[in-house]
């Protein structure tokens, strides 16, 4: 790591996050942008989710082509955006993102080509 870096807590980060989200869902609408989404349904949810995908791989292809730190920020932001919004799905869901944590976990224990021809059987 770069000693100009600071050290990022990710379950903090990660935590307060959820508790945000979660929060949103009884918050009003006139403040906060999450309980407008939540407010308006999984359809808008989905919409952004998708908006944010298009957006995180056309930031990809830019950085990939043209690897400044301009395009390299950009996907940051939008892989920021894409897995916030992936969130917010999943709490509106009622899902709790733990879980997806959890799926990823048990990939560890097998390599991707077996967990994909796994997923031919089910």
């Amino acid at each position: 790591m770069s000693p100009t870096k600071k050290n990022i807590d990710i379950n903090t980060i990660y935590n307060q996050l959820i508790s945000i989200l979660e929060a949103r869902k009884i918050a009003s609408t006139d403040q906060s942008y999450i309980a407008t989404l939540y407010q308006r349904g999984l359809n808008t949810i989905l919409k952004k989710v998708g908006e944010e995908s298009t957006e995180f791989v056309l930031a990809a292809k830019d950085f990939e082509k043209l690897g400044l730190a301009e395009t390299q920020n950009e996907l940051i932001h939008e892989s920021a955006d894409l897995w916030f919004h992936s969130l917010v799905a999943l709490v509106h869901l009622n899902i709790s993102p733990d879980q997806v944590w959890q799926e990823l976990e048990k990939r560890f224990s097998q390599s991707g080509l077996e967990e994909k021809a796994s997923r031919r059987h089910k």
